[in-house]
């Protein structure tokens, strides 16, 4: 039978024909007035995304190269520094810190839990000489909402103190508000909620940070944003730029502000909760205690492998999505709802895994899933 393709993992998400025909424009040189011009309109439209005046720079890279500019441009050798974990990506952060030889504390919550903003407080009051609070948004790996805002209060008055977020997976669906909230270094990818093929990272930078920079001594150089920041102010960047990708940005930019960010966080909202609500119709349990709106992470039934369950959605039905990492493979699948994905997606996606677990031996009523799901989206469409 004709199987036709879906993507619905949380990175690389699907990316609309516009962005991809933008992209598949003949090539233009990066020392131009014609590129200077786009590169501008998307460093100033990009701010829309994450709410904030600050400057945003676009590197050619994954999100993970944003995460370690974050940490060699505000640190110095030796420096304390709080990572909280709770995931693959928040144990990165801690990776990256010690990487750099900085002195590194943790806060580990068990995973599909996230951190006790008390418990931070408290560890920066017992250790006022902490540089740098790293955090992630939206915990790609379990699927959990981080309490930014909260943290955000706490840390935002401590002059000594920055807070740099992980926004990879979160940024465009669900909400942060950079300026509002105190986060300092707020970093993104190109291949989530932007709707956008990999290969830019974002990083945002508050007047606060920028004092950092400025004493910062851990060696850099691709990196350096004093180098990037000279260069945007010339509308080029330091080092070539991915030309394709900030032409197809713009498209990606563009989408956004005609869809607005309110709509764009309430659709990602009404995905989530009909995804949640009909896989617990079905028997099943969520992973996460604080799911995010931008995956939700499902414990495979007693008897079923979840890496078989995701097989199985792939190469029967065309569903693809992610399985557990680490500890957790086999025992979990993450069903993103993610940039640019609707309605439509999320039903296919219920359908595919229900039919997938009677494939498995899980019996499962074809359609109560999927008509909790349509329940929930047709109350929500606007």
């Amino acid at each position: 039978m004709l199987k036709k393709i879906y993507l619905m993992t949380p990175g690389p998400t699907p990316v609309p024909d516009e962005v991809r025909l933008a992209e598949a424009q003949p090539i233009i040189h990066h020392r131009t007035k014609e590129f200077t011009e786009i590169f501008n309109q998307v460093s100033e439209d990009i701010k829309i995304v994450f709410k904030t005046k600050n400057p945003v720079l676009i590197f050619a890279s994954s999100g993970t190269g944003a995460m370690e500019a974050a940490v060699v441009n505000t640190l110095s050798p030796g420096d304390k520094v709080l990572a909280i974990t709770g995931g693959k990506f928040g144990e990165r952060w801690r990776d990256i810190c010690k990487a750099f030889g900085l002195n590194t504390l943790t806060i580990d919550p068990e995973w599909g839990d996230r951190a006790d903003p008390k418990d931070v407080e408290r560890m920066l009051n017992e250790h006022p000489d902490i540089k740098a609070v790293f955090a992630v948004l939206s915990e790609t790996s379990t699927g959990t909402l981080g309490p930014i805002k909260e943290l955000g209060e706490i840390i935002k008055d401590r002059d000594n103190t920055i807070f740099v977020v992980d926004a990879i997976s979160g940024l465009g669906a669900c909400n942060i508000e950079v300026d509002e909230w105190g986060v300092d270094i707020c970093v993104t990818g190109s291949q989530k909620g932007l709707m956008m093929p990999p290969g830019l990272a974002f990083v945002s930078i508050s007047d606060k940070a920028m004092k950092f920079v400025e004493t910062s001594k851990l060696p850099k150089y691709y990196w350096d944003f004093k180098a990037m920041l000279k260069s945007k102010a010339k509308g080029q960047t330091a080092y070539t730029p991915a030309v394709s990708l900030i032409v197809g940005l713009k498209s990606a930019l563009d989408l956004i502000k005609q869809e607005g960010m309110d709509n764009i966080l309430a659709r990602h909202h009404l995905l989530a909760e009909a995804t949640r609500e009909a896989v617990k119709t079905i028997g099943l349990e969520l992973f996460s205690k604080y799911p995010a709106d931008s995956v939700t992470a499902i414990k495979a039934p007693q008897g079923i492998d979840g890496e078989t369950l995701k097989k199985q959605m792939d190469t029967k039905y065309g569903v693809k999505v992610a399985g557990g990492q680490a500890h957790l493979k086999g025992k979990i699948i993450r069903i993103a709802h993610l940039g640019y994905m609707g309605p439509f997606d999320t039903i296919t996606a219920i359908a595919a895994l229900e039919m997938a677990l009677n494939d498995l031996g899980y019996p499962v009523e074809l359609g109560k899933g999927v008509k909790k799901a349509l329940e929930i989206i047709y109350k929500g469409w606007k």
